[in-house]
Order: C-alpha cells, then sequence, then structure tokens
C-alpha cells in the first residue's frame, strides 16, 4: 500500500464517519417524540413517510459502520490481524443490530396500519408495539452504545500503536470510547438515558472526537508508516 492509498482510504472513512453521524442524528429528528404516547403505534401511519425515511436514514448508517470496518482493515492489518479482524467485526455487528432496530420500526408501522383497516384491535396493537418498541431500544442501547464504544476503543487503540494519527487524538477517542461504554453500562443495568441527565456527558467527548477526526482525515490524511 502505497502513501496514494492511505490518502485516499483516509479521505473515504473521513466522509462516511461524518454519514454517520448524520444519519444517525437526522433518523432522531424526523421520529422526534412519535414513541411518547402509550398509544403510539396506532398513530405511526399517519408520519408513514417519516418513518420509512427514518428507516432508510438508519440502512446507511449500517452500512457506513461496514465500510468503515472493511476499509480500515488493510490499513491495520499489518499492525495486528487479529485486532483488526475484531475492530471490523465490532462494526459488523453495530450495523446488525441496527439494522434489527429498523425492522422493528418497519413491523411497528405494520401494525398500526392494520390497526387502522381493522385487522388488530387497539390492545392488541398497543401490545405488540410495546413489545417492539423495547427490542428497539435494547437493540440500539447494545448496537450504538456498548458496540460503538467498544468499537472506539479498538480504533483509537490501533491508531496509538500505528502513529497512523496523532496521539493526541487516538487518546481522545480512547478517553471518549470507554466513555461510551460506561454510559452503555448504565443502560444496561436499567438507567433511564431517555431524557438528558450528568451521565448524559460521558457520550459528549467520542461525539466530538469523531468529527474531529473526520475531518482531519478529509485534510490531512494518515500518516503512512516510513516502509510504505
Amino acid at each position: 500500500m502505497n502513501g496514494q492509498y492511505y490518502r485516499k482510504t483516509a479521505a473515504l472513512v473521513g466522509v462516511l464517519f461524518i454519514i454517520a453521524t448524520v444519519t444517525a442524528i437526522s433518523a432522531m429528528v424526523l421520529l422526534g417524540t412519535a414513541f411518547e404516547e402509550p398509544d403510539f403505534i396506532v398513530d405511526l401511519p399517519e408520519i408513514e413517510n417519516k418513518v420509512v425515511t427514518a428507516v432508510l436514514l438508519e440502512l446507511v448508517l449500517a452500512i457506513s459502520l461496514i465500510c468503515i470496518g472493511a476499509l480500515m482493515f488493510p490499513v491495520f492489518k499489518k499492525h495486528g490481524e487479529g485486532m483488526a479482524v475484531g475492530y471490523a467485526s465490532i462494526r459488523l455487528v453495530e450495523a446488525i443490530f441496527i439494522i434489527i432496530a429498523s425492522v422493528c420500526l418497519l413491523a411497528m408501522l405494520t401494525m398500526g396500519e392494520g390497526y387502522a383497516s381493522g385487522d388488530l384491535d387497539a390492545t392488541g396493537a398497543e401490545a405488540m408495539g410495546a413489545l417492539l418498541m423495547g427490542l428497539r431500544e435494547w437493540a440500539f442501547v447494545i448496537g450504538t452504545l456498548v458496540f460503538l464504544g467498544l468499537g472506539a476503543v479498538v480504533l483509537n487503540y490501533l491508531f496509538y500503536v500505528s502513529r497512523l494519527i496523532p496521539r493526541w487524538l487516538s487518546v481522545w477517542g480512547l478517553i471518549g470510547g470507554a466513555g461510551v461504554l460506561i454510559y452503555g453500562g448504565f443502560a444496561l443495568f436499567g438507567h433511564d438515558i431517555s431524557s438528558f441527565s450528568a451521565v448524559s456527558l460521558l457520550a459528549a467527548p467520542i461525539a466530538v472526537q469523531e468529527m474531529v477526526f473526520a475531518v482531519f482525515l478529509m485534510v490531512k490524511g494518515f500518516d503512512a508508516p516510513a516502509d510504505e
């Protein structure tokens, strides 16, 4: 791999990180407060276009994550094939959980349409909707918190040992990844993360670091090893 390969890969990975962030935020904004009411399932058909668009955005997010893992594998392979495989696998699992969450959303939309057409009663639709919503929320906790944090730690560890980016940036990412892992741990043990709290600040460092990191890759690229 020559310097030109590193430069192109770095720029593409930077773009993919931005795409992942934009699609995740856009999907969240589109859905807004749609799930706050107990009978949300019966109202979903009224915002069908928003729901479908949010699902498409989440699928783009998932594909972006898979592509990031695939692109970084050959870059990291020479610094530790096992860790490189691990990072690509973590991104794949994260994407799978996001896809599961998206399928749950489509299933909830179908149930809402079933209620609207008279094929389902309100009680049955709401019960199944609550079940699917619970599955979607847990998929997001595991995928976008636990595996996101784990992926950030592995990614920035590999960057730290390979020196492909400045070490201050990889250390920032290690701290941010650890923060998200702790945040995910709070969620797994029942802490309410649906509203802002002091615990929410644990996710802030990685959110900022990923954008700084993405811009850095697009502008500066990787520092290719001397033997490359």
